[in-house]
């Protein structure tokens, strides 16, 4: 007679999470960051997903925005107020701004808001609330791409050179993403408190295009102030974009330094004053 054996399964491992009260302004778990990269990538799929869901045109926004901007900025700026261009064309010179300034506005509107518009995830579940607005901002990158083949196709129209600086891109569009998210984590934390955030930001955007230089070149500001016109980080970035793929003269010196400074404390800033709101997002929400 044989006897039955059975087999007795393992037992499952749990991953057991506690969530702890933070302990004052400097205890941010970053690393929280990594353990929820795969709900980074969903969330940033997403949001890329829903952006031109049941649109008539889809993508094709992506192409008509900059470029029905630039056809504006030429006529209104180029032709009719004939602002210099740095012996580049004019069209080629403000799409070339509006690469990474398209970017920016796009991320920081987005992100600015995603707290409140993802309020239902937020009450039911508990992750990292930094992986809400980084998706936001890191679901920019379509429309940049996008808008950067429109760029080159229109370079090559006009027979401008494509060299080796080219190959920096990477890092002023990493320049633009940290300014996204150093001014979205203070928004988007404020937003939360105060629904006002959502009503000043078409006009906080809108003022900060005409302090950047896109329709301009910074070159018509007064060497003095150039420094204090620095403190807006886009400026580096604008100008980095036109060095990289037009060969002008780059942000170098002072002027560069500021904006990384500017940078730097805006991100530690946001960082540090939205880890210390996050454990009232869901009360508040």
């Amino acid at each position: 007679m044989t006897a039955n054996t059975q087999t007795i399964p393992a037992p499952l491992e749990l991953h057991e999470t506690v969530i702890e009260p933070t302990q004052g302004w400097l205890s941010l778990e970053l690393g929280d960051l990594w353990r929820y990269r795969e709900l980074l990538f969903f969330l940033t799929w997403r949001d890329v997903k829903v952006r031109y869901k049941q649109t008539a045109l889809g993508a094709a926004w992506a192409v008509l925005q900059p470029l029905l901007t630039m056809m504006l900025f030429s006529v209104v700026f180029g032709y009719f107020a004939g602002l210099p261009s740095e012996g580049i064309p004019y069209p080629v010179f403000t799409l070339t701004a509006l690469l990474p300034w398209q970017l920016f506005a796009y991320a920081l509107t987005q992100s600015s808001t995603s707290l409140v518009n993802d309020k239902n995830l937020i009450t039911k579940i508990y992750f990292p609330r930094l992986v809400i607005p980084l998706s936001s901002v890191l679901s920019a990158l379509l429309d940049f791409a996008i808008t950067l083949l429109l760029l080159i196709a229109m370079m090559l129209i006009y027979r401008l050179p494509i060299t080796w600086r080219l190959l920096t891109l990477p890092l002023f569009v990493g320049f633009a993403l940290v300014t996204a998210i150093s001014v979205s984590l203070w928004l988007s934390a404020l937003n939360v408190q105060y629904r006002d955030v959502r009503y000043t930001l078409p006009f906080l955007t809108q003022f900060w295009m005409y302090a950047t230089p896109i329709a301009y070149s910074a070159t018509i500001v007064p060497e003095r102030f150039r420094w204090l016109y620095s403190l807006n980080p886009m400026t580096g970035v604008v100008e980095g974009f036109r060095w990289a793929l037009l060969g002008t003269d780059g942000p170098v010196g002072l002027p560069i330094l500021v904006s990384i400074l500017a940078v730097i404390v805006l991100l530690v800033g946001g960082v540090m004053y939205f880890k210390h709101m996050e454990d009232s997002f869901a009360d508040v929400v």
